[in-house]
């Protein structure tokens, strides 16, 4: 692929960043010994956290490469907002977002994550080396996405969401979350095995934020364990979201996004602590420091980190 700047991206005649070749890495050199974090790279225009600062193709390569060596064990890339009222985009356009970024981040010796609900720019980043396909539609997945994740053969997020970036507020009403967003979530898993799908591909995530209120969202995090019970790694976001900003909230004004970094940092930590096997951060560092001391913690001493840093 030419990694110059794809329609939409960025200026044609902006060089890209010279990225130098590393050793290609697979989803098995990652980490065993600790939580991993995922760093999140917005190449979008409208993100709730980011929107617009990395939708050049050539700032987006650079700050996947920053998040890389602040210690981001994974970099999720993604071409299209899903906060609450963003707009849906073509899939040609999230593709011309996002495949420059993923080949040079893969080429760079990143372990790439594609943040994607579309079927055909799953396919498009896996041929240009994603390593895994992180999906939020939920519920909403499109027809073909199980047969496509049991063809690649590649691990698979498989969130929990009600309804879409349009009107998924409108879905966040139950009796019992957990017991709701489980029963739900093994419907979905059903549906992926039925088509193929190995159990071991399968990531579970909760879907903090997404068709869930604030006192959903604490729920969900204090019972990680019936999560874990489904047999499958749990990746967690809490990034930077509305819940942390009202606990963080100042004369009755929730806390600007980027203030909810320290808050995000003390998630990656409890949830470390709780065993899932990935956090997803747009701030890696606090992130990354916040696992090890879990993980030391855990352990009874640093020594322990050593295998698994």
């Amino acid at each position: 692929m030419n990694l110059a700047a794809a329609p939409g991206t960025g200026p044609a005649t902006s060089p890209l960043p010279v990225v130098k070749r590393s050793r290609v890495k697979t989803f098995a050199d990652l980490p065993t010994g600790r939580t991993l974090v995922m760093g999140v790279l917005n190449v979008t225009e409208d993100s709730f956290s980011d929107g617009g600062q990395f939708l050049d193709t050539e700032d987006a390569i650079k700050h996947g490469l920053r998040l890389m060596y602040s210690g981001a064990d994974i970099i999720d890339v993604g071409g299209e907002s899903t906060r609450p009222g963003a707009a849906f985009i073509d899939p040609e356009l999230e593709q011309q977002r996002v495949l420059p970024v993923v080949e040079a981040l893969v080429k760079a010796g990143a372990v790439v994550s594609v943040d994607t609900m579309h079927v055909s720019t799953a396919r498009a980043a896996v041929a240009a080396g994603a390593h895994l396909i992180n999906d939020v539609s939920g519920l909403t997945h499109e027809a073909d996405m199980p047969a496509l994740v049991a063809e690649l053969g590649v691990p698979y997020v498989l969130m929990h969401r009600r309804g879409d970036q349009q009107n998924m507020n409108d879905y966040a009403q139950y009796e019992d979350v957990v017991a709701e967003v489980l029963s739900e979530l093994e419907a979905l898993r059903t549906t992926f095995l039925d088509a193929g799908v190995r159990p071991e591909q399968l990531i579970i995530d909760p879907g903090l934020g997404f068709a869930k209120e604030a006192p959903h969202n604490w729920t969900l995090l204090h019972r990680l364990a019936e999560f874990k019970a489904l047999g499958h790694p749990v990746l967690i976001g809490t990034s930077r979201k509305r819940f942390l900003g009202s606990l963080l909230s100042s004369g009755g004004q929730p806390a600007a996004a980027q203030d909810r970094d320290a808050a995000t940092a003390a998630t990656s930590a409890l949830a470390a602590a709780a065993g899932v096997w990935a956090v997803r951060v747009h701030d890696v560092a606090s992130s990354h420091d916040a696992v090890k001391v879990a993980t030391a913690w855990g352990h009874g001493g640093a020594g322990e980190l050593r295998q698994g840093e």
